[in-house]
């Protein structure tokens, strides 16, 4: 499945426009990870167990996304875009979203 942030597949035409796919997921912070991302806090430096958190996170968000497509017998899904928002103080959704199309055979 082809997934682009352009709002076309790059030298393919698009046949047809399927809807809006999305995927998303919900994360709390875990408070193991928390204690050492509080002590990296303290020293500075990039807090390696919240970037993998949230890296997890958007790939399942795109591979629920990509599923949601498969679903509609897409071809590839244009205009991808990912949005985080704040559930509650420690969890947070990554959700991704997109349109699905339906793609013209290549010449």
């Amino acid at each position: 499945m082809i997934a682009v942030t352009t709002d076309t597949v790059p030298g393919r035409d698009t046949a047809a426009a399927l809807g809006i796919v999305r995927g998303s997921t919900v994360r709390a912070k875990h408070i193991g990870g928390d204690i050492v991302a509080g002590l990296r806090n303290l020293v500075g430096g990039e807090v390696h167990e919240y970037a993998r958190l949230l890296a997890d996170a958007r790939d399942l968000a795109l591979e629920r996304m990509l599923a949601d497509a498969a679903r509609l017998q897409a071809d590839a899904v244009v205009a991808v875009r990912f949005q985080t928002s704040t559930i509650q103080q420690g969890a947070s959704e990554v959700m991704c979203y997109g349109t699905a199309v339906r793609l013209s055979p290549a010449a």
